[in-house]
Order: structure tokens, then C-alpha cells, then sequence
């Protein structure tokens, strides 16, 4: 599998449309395609005027699993981007309430 960025732009009007999106992404990538696709961790984004966005990081087969996958948990794709690598200067901070 190779590393994935997905940024979805202004994808949720609220945080709690983004919380009911991360449940079905999860059951998806999970129960439905396990093989193709693993959701690692996701930052969101305050976007203009009050909607939600989100930069995810995934691995997966290719950004067709990805699309597939987004398609089948009603997920919007802006952009899938191949990840070259990882440069860690500090660990994550402590993460507020999305």
C-alpha cells in the first residue's frame, strides 16, 4: 500500500456532520474494504464560513481505493495526492475536540 493525502475542502457544514461522516468512513474502510485501504489519522480544518474541511492521511492501493472507498462512506475528494515521505521534527500536539 502506499501513503495517501486526501484534502476535502469545505466537505461538512458542521462538526457534527463530520463526526457521522468519520463513522460511516470507518465502516467502510473497515467492514468493506480492509484490503485496500486504512484510514490513519485526519486534521480538520476551519473553513470560511463555518463549514468543515479535513486533510487526511491514508494508505492505500491506489487513489481508485480511494475514490471507491470516499464514494461508498458519501465522502467528498478535492484532491488525492501521493505521499513521498515523512518528516517528523515534533510529535502531533494534543488534539482539541474536532
Amino acid at each position: 500500500m502506499n501513503t495517501y493525502v486526501i484534502l476535502r475542502r469545505s466537505g461538512w457544514r458542521s462538526p457534527e456532520d463530520l463526526e457521522a461522516a468519520a463513522e460511516r468512513s470507518s465502516k467502510v474502510g473497515d467492514e468493506e474494504m480492509s484490503d485496500d485501504i486504512r484510514w490513519i489519522r485526519s486534521y480538520v480544518l476551519e473553513e470560511d464560513g463555518g463549514s468543515v474541511g479535513t486533510v487526511c492521511i491514508y494508505q492505500a492501493s491506489s487513489p481508485d481505493a480511494i475514490r471507491k472507498h470516499a464514494g461508498a462512506a458519501d465522502l467528498p475528494v478535492t484532491e488525492v495526492i501521493p505521499l513521498g515521505g515523512t518528516v517528523v521534527i515534533r510529535p502531533d500536539p494534543e488534539s482539541a475536540a474536532a
